[in-house]
């Protein structure tokens, strides 16, 4: 089964957090695993607030980043589903951000895990519900 994980679980595997464990699981798994290249500005931007929050060292914060490259991802180009993105967003009415995971999946046929609960939530009485799950259903699909 392929996996696009989003910026919420690539968080949970730099910065020790709860889930944290079940995100490096994940990555561990073997499973094909991917992400838009979009990922790694969303995870640069949310290390930054961590750094800002005093919730992690500012060092740590860069040292994490540089580690990103080493995960075990198969990098796509948001070019090739930004517009796809666009339709989902407006027809969600939520965030492009989001969406982006969404339509890899969708193009790829993946399942997209996030520990965004409201995205999770937005998208559950969709049409697109199946295609996104918490990192906590992927831990007990296991």
């Amino acid at each position: 089964m392929r996996f696009v994980v989003d910026a919420s679980v690539a968080v949970k595997l730099l910065v020790d957090e709860p889930e944290s464990d079940a995100a490096r699981e994940l990555a561990a798994s073997g499973r094909e695993l991917h992400a838009p290249r979009l990922m790694a500005s969303e995870v640069a931007n949310a290390l930054w607030r961590k750094a800002r929050l005093g919730q992690i060292e500012r060092a740590d914060a860069g040292a994490a980043l540089a580690w990103m490259t080493d995960m075990p991802l198969r990098w796509n180009d948001d070019e090739t589903v930004s517009a796809d993105a666009v339709r989902l967003a407006l027809a969600l009415d939520h965030p492009v951000y989001d969406c982006v995971y969404l339509a890899l999946a969708h193009r790829i046929g993946a399942t997209v895990v996030t520990a965004d609960r409201r995205f999770v939530a937005a998208v559950a009485p969709t049409e697109h519900g199946e295609t996104v799950v918490t990192l906590a259903d992927y831990a007990g699909m296991r």
